[in-house]
């Protein structure tokens, strides 16, 4: 099974920007539909944005225009450009990776980002 390891949380100040990373280091990513995802306390896990194995984006409104998704498959990770953060965009985020034919699905352990003044 595909391990994921997420990086690049943290806090910023809204309007700050942000990019995370998630990393499978024994495993081709190109054989799986990626996403990220985030939890906010007490609010349920929701997607944020995802890419899949064609490289065809996807994001939740609240992301759109704000967040970027992008693949290297070479270094099989996926990352999330997150700018002109707002307080609400304060969660822990996680990466998901779901196999193509299979359908295995994988998540990261999570990383927190938090937007305060």
């Amino acid at each position: 099974q595909v391990r994921l390891v997420e990086s690049g949380g943290g806090s910023v100040q809204p309007g700050g920007s942000l990019r995370l990373s998630c990393v499978a280091p024994r495993s081709a990513l190109s054989m799986y539909h990626l996403a990220w995802y985030r939890q906010a306390p007490g609010n349920q896990r929701e997607l944020v944005a995802s890419v899949d194995t064609r490289g065809t984006s996807n994001y939740a409104d609240s992301a759109k225009g704000r967040f970027t998704i992008s693949r290297d498959n070479a270094r099989n990770t996926v990352y999330l450009q997150m700018n002109n953060l707002k307080p609400e965009d304060t969660a822990v985020y996680y990466c998901n990776a779901n196999h193509y034919f299979t359908h295995e699905d994988t998540w990261g352990q999570g990383t927190q980002v938090t937007v305060s003044s």
